[in-house]
């Protein structure tokens, strides 16, 4: 007997490449279990499907780092927290210091969608009831209806996940002028921002006060205490933008529309920012 449960959650996160630096990415998680039937004559009740795999999922990989077995670096475990130093792409640089439940950690060398669907069906199907012999799992971006971008931040004042310091979205992005979409802004934006560190001005630091990560010339630098711990980073300047906001998608979207209104001050400017999967927030300027 199947059962198949569509669209059963999004996994939002980054992970690391060794040619693109921390990728933000945004995948929907369709999930389906084969087995025998139970005594309820179910394979596995809807509810918790939806509560205890979702629930894994989430505990495993979402809104956290994944880190491949191969890296251009090291990532070492000092007992609560672990430390990154790696090089990407043409020799730029990311470290980053943060509590172990901040990272995923997937053996295989590169991260794609079969190494964390593997990485998946090992962890869930251990946990799940004797009677369901396999278990499949498809990820898949969004259907894009527009220019996209990924990127990474980490959100301090929030009381969940959301305060790891890099995670990340793969996130559509709408721009309007006085009612008519605009495509080139569209992509001019997400070519800025693509595979882009999205940062705070008020969490940067110099790099003399990191504790525990060393930045290497012409790094920037960032930090903050949250919930869950200390998190602190240094990453190559070409590969962030310092916002003076938070990294919110109502703010990001807010700072979009305000940059754009700058270039075109006669028209009525619409910005319609994602955060993942069918959410975000839309700004008027």
């Amino acid at each position: 007997m199947i059962l198949f449960v569509n669209a059963l959650t999004v996994i939002d996160f980054s992970y690391l490449c060794n040619k693109r630096g921390a990728v933000g990415e945004s995948w929907i998680v369709d999930l389906t279990l084969h087995g025998k039937l139970n005594e309820e004559s179910m394979v596995l009740d809807f509810g918790l499907v939806k509560k205890q795999i979702k629930g894994i999922i989430d505990e495993c990989i979402d809104h956290k780092l994944a880190v491949p077995s191969q890296i251009n670096g090291e990532l070492v475990n000092h007992g609560g927290y672990t430390t990154l130093d790696c090089t990407f792409g043409e020799g730029y640089h990311l470290a980053m210091s943060a509590p172990n439940q901040a990272y995923c950690l997937i053996n295989s060398p590169v991260i794609n969608e079969q190494a964390v669907i593997d990485f998946l069906i090992a962890t869930i199907m251990p946990q799940l009831p004797s009677n369901i012999d396999k278990i499949e799992i498809e990820l898949k971006p969004e259907h894009s209806k527009s220019f996209y971008y990924h990127y990474s931040h980490g959100l301090k004042k929030h009381d969940g996940n959301c305060q790891r310091i890099i995670h990340g979205h793969r996130s559509q992005l709408g721009v309007s002028l006085d009612g008519m979409a605009m495509p080139s802004i569209q992509k001019q934006w997400a070519d800025k921002w693509q595979d882009i560190y999205l940062a705070t001005a008020e969490d940067q630091i110099d790099a003399s006060q990191l504790k525990h990560v060393r930045a290497k010339e012409l790094d920037l630098c960032f930090a903050y205490n949250a919930a869950q711990g200390y998190f602190e980073m240094a990453i190559s300047d070409s590969r962030c933008d310092v916002l003076p906001i938070d990294t919110t998608v109502e703010c990001i979207a807010s700072y979009l529309a305000e940059q754009v209104k700058i270039e075109n001050p006669q028209s009525d400017v619409k910005v319609t920012a994602y955060e993942g999967v069918a959410k975000g927030s839309i700004c008027y300027a």
